[in-house]
């Protein structure tokens, strides 16, 4: 038996303790080899270059990594921004906005100073836009945010909302350094902007809410924009500051928009009839259908005072479907009940959104033709303003209810462009001159003189004339003495329901 043959040679035991640590990840694990230089020291060497090839392998992975993570959380950094920027200005966007003014509301809190919001909304923009293009808007724009940063301090954020509305959220300011920023930022835009060889001018409406205890950054902002909107209200390119009176008016119109939205169909409307009358022989010509809203609890609320608020929500083009279905429908039921009344005709108002929907045609069409009513019964009272700035749109749909033997009439004529030139180019075939202008035409030569000139004009333009508004026996009198055919007012009936101007058409009632 040879010497130390059995023994187990104890480097083998090292090598094996070496490769579980580099195993486990100890990559700067070393096996120190003998003086023997035998197979075993080999293999210790090999495992010691593997090691030592394994660091390095991971140190520039390591590196990578480092490098890739950086890179990631610049990007991330950079995408974070983007989400909470404006690209086109460079300005805080609305999400931004919202962070600081929270973050505002709590430090305020802590030190004295509450937040104020200024919100911005340009009160030409669109004509800008339409006129010298989109770039020219951007351009605007650009520059508007540039003017808001230099009135404000380092602190404030100025952020853009969208479109053409901007914010600007003040900190540590008292209530009056509040106001001179906001007039400074009224100010600055009261310059014009230079837009190659043009020069337009980019005013805004300013509206300003200072931040009350326990209001939120959603009502800070909200309170703002309602102050915004008053100053739009009030003339445009001014500064308002919120006062809760002007909240409670937003939410009564909101109470009042969303009881009209039910109106119709819980049968809250309803339509009262006004005669148009033949001066000369006191003959019912016409009769204006006049909307009236049956609230269950304000009582009965007279059309000027939601007419404006249907349009600015869209529920005109629901109310005008009623009543032009209703009307026209009363019209059929007369025809059955007094079938030898048939020449007077159903005056309706239409609105501007009106004259665009889609389904305008359709409806008229279908509706008369449900109640066997002949569209010549039919005219359509459109104001002067939105006949002499028709579109093509508008002009189209203008030209086929003519050609479907609807009357047009062009409604309160005197408060709106009032253009002679375009008198002759309208497509209607009557025009009502509004009450406006016969006031004081018993007393004053001089409105005699220029009512008397509207009518003779109206005549050249191969137009009738309705005057509207007359109360006394001397206004028609003088009227008709003019040369004025017809005429509508409280001197010939107020307007009443339905069963009243029957009466009324059938000569029973003289006077309503």
């Amino acid at each position: 038996m040879n010497p130390g043959e059995g023994v187990e040679d104890p480097r083998l035991e090292q090598l094996v303790d070496g490769i579980v640590r580099l195993a486990a990840g100890e990559l700067n694990a070393r096996i120190e080899p003998s003086e023997q230089g035998d197979a075993i020291d080999a293999v210790i060497t090999g495992v010691n270059l593997l090691a030592e090839e394994l660091g390095h392998i991971y140190a520039d992975l390591e590196e990578r990594v480092a490098v890739r993570t950086a890179t990631l959380r610049r990007t991330q950094v950079e995408l974070e921004r983007m989400a909470k920027t404006d690209a086109l200005t460079g300005l805080a966007n609305r999400i931004m906005l919202n962070e600081r003014i929270h973050d505002a509301i709590r430090t305020g809190t802590d030190n004295g100073h509450a937040p104020a919001v200024l919100i911005l909304d340009l009160d030409s923009f669109k004509a800008i836009n339409d006129t010298l293009g989109h770039s020219a808007g951007d351009a605007v724009l650009v520059e508007v945010s540039c003017r808001l940063r230099s009135v404000v301090q380092a602190s404030d954020t100025v952020a853009r909302l969208g479109g053409d509305e901007f914010a600007v959220l003040i900190t540590g300011a008292s209530d009056d350094e509040v106001m001179l920023i906001a007039h400074r930022s009224w100010e600055a835009l009261q310059e014009g902007v230079e837009i190659g060889a043009e020069t337009v001018w980019a005013t805004g409406s300013i509206g300003i809410c200072l931040h009350d205890p326990g209001q939120s950054a959603e009502e800070l902002v909200r309170d703002a924009d309602i102050a915004m909107y008053q100053a739009k209200a009030q003339g445009r390119n001014r500064v308002q500051l919120f006062h809760p009176d002007m909240l409670n008016v937003v939410q009564e119109r909101s109470r009042i928009t969303g009881e009209l939205r039910m109106a119709a169909s819980s049968g809250q409307l309803a339509l009262h009839y006004q005669p148009v009358i033949e001066l000369a022989s006191g003959k019912v010509t016409g009769i204006e259908a006049l909307l009236r809203w049956h609230h269950p609890v304000r009582g009965t609320i007279m059309p000027d005072s939601f007419i404006g608020l249907a349009e600015e929500t869209g529920l005109i083009l629901e109310l005008g479907r009623w009543v032009l279905n209703e009307g026209i429908a009363q019209l059929g039921r007369w025809k059955q009940e007094a079938p030898q009344l048939t020449e007077f005709r159903l005056h309706i108002n239409l609105s501007a959104a009106e004259l665009l929907r889609s389904d305008l045609l359709a409806d008229v069409n279908e509706t008369l033709t449900k109640n066997d009513i002949e569209p010549a019964r039919l005219v359509l009272e459109i104001t002067e303003s939105v006949l002499m700035s028709r579109r093509t749109g508008e002009q189209q749909v203008l030209e086929k209810l003519r050609a479907l033997g609807v009357g047009l009439h062009i409604d309160d004529f005197g408060t709106g462009y009032s253009s002679i030139s375009y008198l002759r180019a309208l497509p209607a075939d009557t025009v009502k001159v509004d009450r406006s202008l016969i006031k004081n035409l018993e007393t004053d030569p001089r409105q005699q003189k220029f009512v008397s000139a509207i009518l003779q004009l109206i005549s050249a333009a191969e137009l009738e004339a309705i005057v509207e508004g007359i109360e006394t026996a001397e206004q028609a009198a003088r009227l008709q003495a003019m040369g004025c055919l017809y005429g509508q007012g409280y001197y010939f009936g107020r307007p009443a329901p339905a069963a009243a101007i029957l009466d009324r058409i059938r000569g029973s009632e003289p006077r309503l």
